[in-house]
């Protein structure tokens, strides 16, 4: 079965670097979408196999806390990592996404090294 890291983000280089960077990672096959309405789908198509999402904050169609409030109430998302990444500047951003249920939050400008390197810890 294939573990998979599920990218959503409407930012089209975010997105590849972090697809480039998680590549990295042996085992794992990222998998990116571009809204949390296509993520639903995707979480649905591949059910099982999805291991941890990285999402952005702000999309059109809703946000990433809302998608982190999702999964945190089904049961077979509640254990899977989350990793939050924004270029949104409110200095309570973090905590915010923690106390919801994120793993770990990145700031934009962020390293892809240490979204790699996070992700790695939290899936050990």
């Amino acid at each position: 079965m294939a573990r998979v890291v599920l990218i959503i983000d409407d930012n089209e280089s975010c997105a590849e670097t972090l697809l480039v960077a998680l590549e990295a990672i042996p085992g794992l096959e990222p998998c990116v979408v571009r809204s949390t309405h296509t993520a639903w789908k995707k979480l649905e198509e591949r059910q099982g196999e999805i291991v941890a999402v990285v999402t952005d904050l702000h999309f059109p169609e809703s946000s990433g806390f809302e998608l982190i409030s999702r999964l945190r109430s089904e049961p077979r998302y509640a254990q899977v990592p989350i990793l939050l990444v924004s270029g949104d500047s409110d200095p309570l951003l973090p905590e915010r996404a923690l106390s919801l249920g994120a793993n770990a939050f990145f700031s934009k400008p962020y390293s892809p090294y240490a979204v790699r390197k996070k992700l790695e810890q939290l899936l050990c």
